[in-house]
């Protein structure tokens, strides 16, 4: 069994990973961090940001995957298919405030993983998103 992370390089996204590895620590299991790289975020502060997290998932001593799928994948598939092929025990995604607005137009990834998952899913806040 194993316990899927989405990440993004933003304070939601570090608190899911924080969690994440708590969980995995927790059930002895693995743990794939699923990081989605929209264009808007294809910056070298990213590839600077997923190193020091890399180094975090090294120190940690658990066997992880890190993948990074195309930027015009959808971050929700992205994370179901991950977590039905690797028979996940576990989902973990930040969440953010959304206005009303805001979840009318855009459908959240969060809001999607939660009602498709096949397992349970851990959603972790930010202290100050």
């Amino acid at each position: 069994m194993t316990v899927v992370v989405g990440y993004m390089p933003t304070a939601p996204g570090h608190a899911a990973l924080d969690a994440a590895i708590r969980e995995a620590e927790r059930r002895g299991t693995d743990l794939v961090v699923v990081q989605p790289r929209p264009k808007r975020h294809q910056t070298p502060e990213v590839g600077a940001d997923i190193d020091v997290e890399r180094e975090k998932l090294t120190r940690s001593g658990l066997r992880y995957e890190l993948r990074e799928p195309e930027h015009d994948s959808d971050p929700a598939d992205v994370i179901l298919d991950t977590a039905r092929e690797r028979e996940a025990e576990l989902i973990v995604l930040g969440i953010r405030r959304r206005s009303p607005v805001g979840k009318i137009i855009m459908a959240s990834t969060a809001q999607r993983v939660l009602l498709e998952s096949p397992c349970p899913v851990l959603s972790v806040k930010a202290v100050y998103d």
